[in-house]
């Protein structure tokens, strides 16, 4: 099959890269010049772990291209997915200017039948205007569906490869049998593939991750009443996710969520829900939870130090800045909070995260904090030299086992932030540690 792939941004690479790989001719499409030649030579512009094997394998076998010409890219494909970014306006909603200014130069450029599919995440509602405004450009037929994506960072090629589901929205069983076609290599194991209305399907996504978000915000709340109470919210969370109505996924606490969805997407939802007059609570309680929670690291720091005065002129040693692991993605990352805050409090940090080291400090500068106090590690053991205490921001698989005892040497006092509930407090406390975890006894 011929595909064009608009924007090569975190979805569109990855989709782009994931459908050669199952044989079809793909060429991906971005505005930036210097974005699509790192792309030729093999590049990839984000971190993934897989991708950059996968897109030399396809680009040396010929079926994955980069280009800057869009009109190229739309004349030779029969499906052009749109991946382009949509980022939160100031009052919450989808921004959809590149949706729209990419749909419109779509039809600008079609030269027969066509099928449109919107990857991006977007509001419901999308397909309708993105349809209308292809009317306004082109005299051709053309189908406009509703492909959400359920990646994960750090594990997209694999999700790609093997969905728990595909979602496709549309009216058109045309359309239905070209992307039917389209997605069977992937679920050969028997996985769904739902066809509903393009409004359902962007609705799905909007839910979905609402849904992972409320989920997480649920079992941080629970951990800050277990630190009140002296509960161990991981003797409760394994009681409560055996219960297969709950389940274990995305029920583990920590400094909050962030990444370039559940913020984003939230946000859009509980716009979405007041234009329509209802106002979504359980959404809106989801998401003022997760802006506290990204402030209890700093917090249980200015207790033990003695305030908020204490902190100034302390070292502390971060470990771990991306959102998640196996990914630079610095976008809402809790790790900026808890820096900007000690920072601001006169702190000097020093941190340390295997990748994300061109990403964060760019992050942090344009949030606006002041890294005249901070300093990147070349090593996670650095960071740690003659530092006041340790944090642990993102749950790097190179943090789970560390030296403990050359950790101790390295600190000046023995302290340690977990924020993910990675050690285990009674062996930090045997070995002579002052741990604090997130709702641990």
């Amino acid at each position: 099959m011929k595909i064009a792939v608009v924007g090569t941004g975190y979805v569109g690479l990855v989709a782009g890269t994931c459908f050669a790989e199952t044989g079809n001719d793909v060429i991906c499409v971005d505005i930036d010049p210097a974005k699509i030649a790192k792309l030729q030579k093999g590049e990839p512009t984000i971190f993934e772990p897989g991708l950059k094997e996968l897109i030399l394998k396809n680009q040396e076998e010929g079926r994955l291209a980069f280009t800057t010409d869009l009109k190229e890219a739309v004349t030779k494909s029969q499906v052009i997915f749109l991946a382009v970014g949509t980022p939160s306006s100031v009052d919450g909603s989808a921004d959809l200017t590149a949706v729209q200014k990419v749909t419109a130069d779509v039809g600008t450029a079609m030269n027969g039948s066509k099928i449109i599919v919107n990857k991006s995440t977007v509001p419901v509602g999308t397909a309708k205007k993105v349809a209308e405004i292809l009317r306004g450009q082109t005299s051709h037929p053309f189908h406009v569906v509703s492909n959400p994506e359920f990646l994960k960072e750090g594990s997209a090629i694999d999700d790609f490869l093997k969905p728990d589901r595909v979602v496709i929205g549309t009216d058109s069983d045309e359309a239905w049998t070209v992307m039917r076609e389209l997605y069977d290599p992937f679920v050969r194991q028997g996985n769904p593939v739902i066809r509903m209305t393009n409004l359902s399907a962007e609705m799905t996504k909007y839910a979905a991750n609402a849904m992972l978000a409320t989920k997480i915000s649920f079992i941080n709340e629970i951990a800050l009443l277990c630190d009140r109470i002296g509960a161990d919210v991981e003797s409760v969370r394994s009681g409560i996710t055996s219960d297969v109505r709950i389940g274990k996924h995305f029920l583990y606490p920590g400094p909050g969520y962030g990444g370039s969805c559940f913020p984003k997407d939230v946000k859009a939802l509980l716009k979405a829900g007041n234009e329509a007059g209802l106002p979504m609570r359980i959404v809106a309680a989801a998401e003022k939870a997760n802006e506290r929670q990204k402030q209890v690291l700093a917090e249980k720091m200015e207790q033990y130090f003695g305030g908020t005065s204490a902190l100034k002129g302390k070292v502390i040693a971060v470990w771990g800045l991306a959102f998640k692991p196996n990914t630079d993605d610095m976008r809402e990352a809790p790790a900026l909070v808890l820096i900007d805050h000690l920072l601001k409090a006169g702190a000097h940090v020093r941190a340390f995260d295997p990748i994300a080291h061109e990403t964060a400090p760019q992050a942090l500068k344009q949030q606006g904090s002041d890294l005249t106090n901070f300093q990147l590690s070349h090593s996670a053991y650095q960071a740690l030299e003659g530092a006041d205490a340790l944090a642990l921001v993102t749950e790097w698989n190179e943090f789970r086992l560390p030296d403990f005892e050359r950790i101790k040497s390295l600190l000046k006092k023995p302290v340690i932030f977990d924020g993910r509930n990675i050690w285990k407090p009674d062996l930090l406390k045997k070995k002579g540690f002052t741990y604090f975890g997130i709702g641990r006894a």
